[in-house]
């Protein structure tokens, strides 16, 4: 019976789809590349959506501020899927094929996201228009990574001496 009940919840946790940030998916995925089945949560970067002409699937980086991550999908987008906005998508890590990672944007934005070794191919696209949409617990990951990114530029600004 025990042995039963274990086999269950193994097969049950395999099943289950987390939310996680880009951060946190590129750890996970170092951690175990086999078990990399989840939904990614953050923002649509700027300036990051290409359709690249060799392939049906349409590229954009999602972003939790401090790491990028470039996400592959085919399939229509959402109507509200919209560039600096929330997006969840679930799907697989993936490790970049000399193909996609040959077929570099000609937009710069995706440069950080192909410097890592894997992709994000998303089998699904949920977006809302405002953050209501995002669950908690990638909101306060952004939120967090924010004030991050707000007191490196502070600390930076700082340290730069003045010239007068």
């Amino acid at each position: 019976m025990a042995g039963f009940v274990v086999i269950v919840l193994n097969n049950f946790q395999d099943q289950l789809v987390f939310y996680v940030t880009p951060t946190d998916a590129l750890e996970k995925h170092a951690a175990n590349p086999s078990k990399s089945r989840f939904r990614l949560g953050g923002l649509v970067l700027e300036g990051s959506v290409v359709y690249p002409a060799s392939s049906p699937e349409v590229e954009f980086v999602v972003t939790d501020l401090i790491t990028d991550i470039l996400v592959r999908y085919q399939g229509a987008l959402p109507d509200l899927f919209r560039e600096g906005h929330s997006v969840v998508v679930e799907g697989l890590v993936k490790p970049f094929t000399d193909d996609i990672k040959g077929g570099v944007s000609a937009k710069s934005v995706s440069e950080k996201a192909r410097s890592i070794d894997c992709y994000f191919s998303a089998t699904e696209v949920l977006a809302k228009h405002d953050e209501k949409y995002m669950p908690k617990e990638i909101a306060a990951a952004i939120e967090k990574n924010k004030n991050i990114v707000i007191e490196a530029a502070t600390v930076a600004a700082a340290e730069t001496p003045k010239t007068t």
